[in-house]
């Protein structure tokens, strides 16, 4: 199985994850033409998408998907919330209703060899999930756009050989930012956005032997730095102790406009 970036950060996010028969991106949040891109140095057109699965309704997740939707026909696969607010979405424009099919929280579907398993997470939108994918005995999890976590996140993110993991944001500089302060309370609140102390945090209860690969992801652009994030998560892992040397630590931070080296999941 392979995960891959194509985007990430609050502007715009698309992750690939796939295996030598199936194709699938999660989330459409930028333009066709940076998805049609990304997807070729990837040596893969729209064509070959099996589906898009969609995380939730917010702009920087489905800027992309009425486009790409209605020309290339591609499934999409949402929860019934958030194919809700896309209907209501003036900015995605009318996708054909036989593209959407249905999908909840802890009810696994197949795509061909991959099994997709959705879960619930907490964000201030419609009916917003992440993704948990499987190939074999191979797990991969995309775990973005939640305020907070808890037991069930825990339990149901135990195991992945690999992770793509929100870090949103510095604390100290989204506090001195320029954001107003309704909107700084939203991005700290327990719908809102984990922080990189959150993340790292989260991640010192993932950490196991057989993990492959930690992507750090949808980093702000005003609130955040790679560089920042990358340490601000490396020294909660450290501080845990969890028996894992950090410098073996398989961690990456995803890029804005980059598409990421591939992760092949072996």
């Amino acid at each position: 199985m392979r995960l891959c970036s194509i985007a990430s950060g609050s502007s715009g996010n698309c992750i690939y994850v796939g295996s030598d028969s199936t194709h699938i991106l999660v989330d459409v949040g930028i333009s066709g033409k940076r998805t049609e891109a990304g997807l070729k140095e990837l040596e893969l057109s729209m064509r070959d998408i099996d589906g898009i699965f969609i995380t939730h309704e917010h702009a920087d997740h489905i800027a992309g998907l009425g486009v790409l939707s209605r020309k290339y026909e591609v499934p999409i696969y949402a929860t019934k919330g958030t194919i809700e607010a896309i209907r209501k979405s003036t900015s995605v424009g009318k996708i054909p209703e036989d593209l959407f099919h249905v999908i909840s929280p802890d009810e696994k579907l197949m795509i061909k060899d991959i099994c997709c398993n959705p879960m619930r997470i907490s964000h201030d939108a419609a009916d917003p999930v992440a993704y948990r994918f499987a190939h074999g005995r191979k797990k991969a999890a995309i775990v973005t756009d939640l305020g907070n976590y808890n037991d069930y996140t825990v339990e149901s993110l135990k195991g992945m050989d690999a992770l793509l993991l929100e870090a949103n944001h510095d604390i100290n500089m989204l506090q001195v930012g320029p954001y107003p302060y309704y909107l700084k309370q939203r991005i700290l609140g327990d719908k809102g956005h984990l922080s990189n102390e959150r993340a790292g945090q989260l991640l010192t209860r993932l950490i196991h032997d057989d993990l492959q690969a930690v992507l750090l992801g949808h980093l702000s652009k005003e609130n955040n730095m790679p560089e920042l994030a990358y340490e601000a998560v490396r020294v909660e892992v450290t501080m845990a102790d969890e028996g894992i040397a950090v410098r073996d630590l398989p961690m990456q931070v995803a890029r804005r406009n980059e598409v990421t080296p591939v992760i092949h999941i072996a």
